[in-house]
């Protein structure tokens, strides 16, 4: 038992053991008057010093603070006084009902009265679109709120709702067009992701090569994606992509030389595969001079060059560098 439960339960154990001294000497009725005094004496504090902060702001809603802090402080009175038990209990029902309707408003906040009352099939047929839809997506019938909400304009909405029903082709076909209203690569991406879900590879990977013309390091994935597909040719054209994408950020880090071999070598170019090798090499060797901890890939990089004498010395020097951690 770890230290945070041992005090909780300490806690927990002493105020029952308070609740019962207070049962035993004084009877429940007054362990009832002090909770319920102490609860709401709190309850009223908090509400005026709301009350007071709004009518600091001039808002409207200061009344309402007022409405609710007077029968709270009048609560607290009468449980130190107990002249009128009943009203206490009353005030009580009146706060547990507010709590309750307050609750059900909260949980449909854009309906009407009215709204609320009636059901999704009447909504929908009056062209309460949105409300129909929510009413539908609370049923958890997925696909009608998804319908209905397109119908109210709210596309976001409906992709998600198709999410839950787990239609994936219609979710990736609403953030396509999400896509191409907004003009925002996230879209794209969420479209990209749903069309995978559903097993179309093709439509996948159309729409992660729109997203990857605003973040090209997914070129790669791209490519990738084609090759699942079976695509040769739409394949090698990401992987060109790919390649002028991590030439770039090699020419300003040196680790990426690194990926531009490796893609040099899946275009069949060995030679130039063989030349960025070498430099990914030359730059873990600058940094295995600062951190030993780079000779592992100085090792490996001369061994796929075939230079096993350097790949060795760049071994031990790695082994070395292990035994003295």
């Amino acid at each position: 038992m770890d230290k945070f439960t041992a005090l909780a339960i300490a806690f927990v154990a002493a105020i029952i053991a308070i609740a019962a001294a207070i049962v035993y000497y004084f009877g429940f009725v007054f362990l009832l008057r002090l909770a319920l005094g102490i609860c709401y004496a709190l309850f009223a504090i908090l509400l005026a010093v709301v009350f007071g902060i709004l009518v600091y702001a001039k808002s409207r809603y200061a009344l309402l603070a007022l409405i609710g802090l007077i029968p709270a402080a009048y609560a607290a009175w009468q449980c130190y006084e107990w002249s009128q038990p009943l009203h206490v209990g009353y005030i009580t029902a009146g706060y547990i009902l507010a709590a309750v309707l307050g609750l059900w408003w909260l949980a449909e906040p854009d309906m009407s009265i009215t709204e609320r009352l009636r059901s999704a099939a009447s909504l929908e047929k009056a062209g309460k679109f949105r409300s129909a839809a929510r009413k539908y997506e609370k049923k958890g019938n997925y696909g009608k709120a998804a319908e209905c909400y397109i119908k109210a304009g709210m596309l976001e909405s409906a992709a998600w709702c198709y999410e839950k029903a787990e239609t994936y082709d219609k979710a990736a076909e609403l953030y396509e067009k999400l896509a191409k209203q907004k003009r925002e690569g996230y879209y794209w991406k969420e479209a990209y992701e749903f069309w995978k879900k559903a097993g179309k590879k093709e439509r996948a990977a159309e729409c992660l090569e729109m997203y990857a013309k605003d973040e090209p390091w997914y070129w790669e994935d791209v490519a990738k994606l084609w090759e699942e597909a079976g695509n040769s040719e739409k394949a090698k054209d990401a992987w060109e992509k790919a390649l002028e994408y991590y030439t770039k950020e090699a020419e300003e880090e040196g680790v990426f030389y690194e990926d531009v071999a490796k893609i040099y070598e899946k275009l069949g170019d060995h030679e130039k595969a063989r030349q960025a090798m070498v430099k990914y090499a030359e730059y873990c060797e600058k940094e295995a001079e600062k951190d030993a901890a780079w000779w592992k890939h100085v090792s490996e990089a001369y061994e796929k060059l075939g230079m096993k004498e350097k790949a060795e010395e760049a071994r031990k020097k790695y082994e070395e560098y292990r035994s003295r951690k």
